[in-house]
This record gives C-alpha cells, structure tokens and sequence, in this order.
C-alpha cells in the first residue's frame, strides 16, 4: 500500500503543459465537430440559456440577502427573561 503524502502533485492531463493541453482539447473539439457530435448553440437556444442563468444568479443573491437579513435580526433580538 502506498504511503500518504503529505503534498499531492497534479497528475496526468493537469501535469501537462498548458500549451500541449490546450493542443489536445482542441483536437477534441475539431473531432467532434466533423464527427457531428459537437453542440452549437443557436440564437434563440443562447438567448433561453442566458435567461435561465440570470434567473438563477437572481434567485441565488435573494437567498443569500433573506438568508443576512435572517442573521442580523438573530444577532439583534434581545434573550427573553425566561432563557439563560
């Protein structure tokens, strides 16, 4: 059995040079394209993406508003005479 290290080193494709992965991924995508099994986005597709991201960043910053005002009201409620 291996001994644990304390410090992990990359390993495989994240070892490798930037410039020889970028060679790689793009090979990757070329394949896919003439392959037919690469995705592209059409206007209207693009347009209901960008939608359904920005409403969810919206609803994440209002969670995350409810859930700090929820705090500060917890912080700044006084113990009742009855609790110690």
């Amino acid at each position: 059995m291996p001994m644990p290290t304390s410090q992990k080193r990359p390993r495989g494709f994240a070892a490798m040079d930037p410039q020889k992965q970028r060679a790689i991924s793009a090979e990757g995508g070329r394949a896919a394209h003439q392959s037919g099994n690469a995705h592209e986005f059409n206007s209207e597709e693009a347009r209901a993406a960008g939608a359904l991201s920005h409403a969810h960043r919206r609803r994440r910053a209002a969670e995350t508003q409810a859930q700090a005002q929820d705090v500060s009201r917890e912080e700044s409620v006084p113990a009742s005479p009855g609790s110690s």
